[in-house]
């Protein structure tokens, strides 16, 4: 579980974050959405103790964190690879840094590059990959470290909306094959309804409203028009105007 206790975050004297109070059940979903400079990626990078807070508390599981969690798995928007490691080198390199087994090692990369279809490009290089594939090595790197918690930061925002639906789809069929608290942070309504179980509006530095999503789960879900409703509820909240 994550609770997030009267959090203010500050870049000097001004207030990126004012007074974050949360509860993210363990082993649920949640997607945080709002226009850009509204704190978002600020909100994901002190969950995941990249930064600190300036008051209040972060707790997980709890403890109080203040510094990087190794059970915490972060993909970055622009996927973080090393561009002169190969895709199953970047998979591998957080496994070989806690000095696992080779043979393990080898097991673990072979089959998360398998379950993400891409183990035929292990050999590539970055460069030589879609973004879409960039983007599940990405994901592969992370998942096979096993994390209790996954923070994602605008995961699919680089792709077009064909590759785009196909990662949603993917973490979907990730998560409900071996749930794991997921928060993952974006500009797209759509996406927050598909993969949010809660839907976390901000605006504004602050949390504006919070939604739950009875739908979540349902892979057709595009297909309903009940889809449709949690997304104009969600531009709803977006478009109100503070000042009314």
């Amino acid at each position: 579980m994550i609770q997030v206790k009267n959090m203010v975050i500050k870049f000097g004297s001004e207030a990126v974050l004012s007074n974050i109070n949360l509860v993210l059940p363990e082993n649920k979903t949640c997607a945080i959405i709002g226009p850009s400079g509204c704190g978002k990626t600020t909100l994901l990078y002190t969950l995941a103790g990249l930064l600190t807070p300036s008051e209040g508390q972060v707790i997980i599981n709890g403890k109080n964190i203040r510094s990087i969690r190794k059970d915490t798995g972060v993909i970055l928007q622009n996927t973080g690879l090393l561009p002169w490691k190969t895709a199953w080198d970047n998979v591998s390199l957080g496994l070989s840094a806690r000095k696992q087994d080779r043979v393990a090692i080898n097991q673990k990369v072979a089959s998360i590059l398998d379950e993400l279809g891409i183990l035929e490009h292990k050999h590539k290089f970055p460069a030589q990959l879609s973004g879409g594939q960039r983007q599940r090595v990405a994901i592969a790197r992370t998942l096979v470290l096993e994390p209790d918690l996954l923070l994602m930061d605008e995961p699919s925002s680089a792709l077009d909306a064909i590759n785009r639906e196909h990662i949603q789809n993917m973490i979907l069929k990730i998560y409900k094959k071996k749930p794991a608290t997921l928060v993952l942070v974006t500009h797209n309504i759509e996406e927050a309804v598909f993969l949010g179980e809660t839907i976390i509006v901000m605006k504004r530095s602050a949390v504006k409203h919070i939604i739950e999503n009875p739908f979540f789960g349902d892979e057709n879900i595009r297909l309903k028009s009940d889809y449709y409703k949690i997304c104009l509820e969600v531009r709803k909240w977006l478009s109100e105007d503070d000042s009314q």
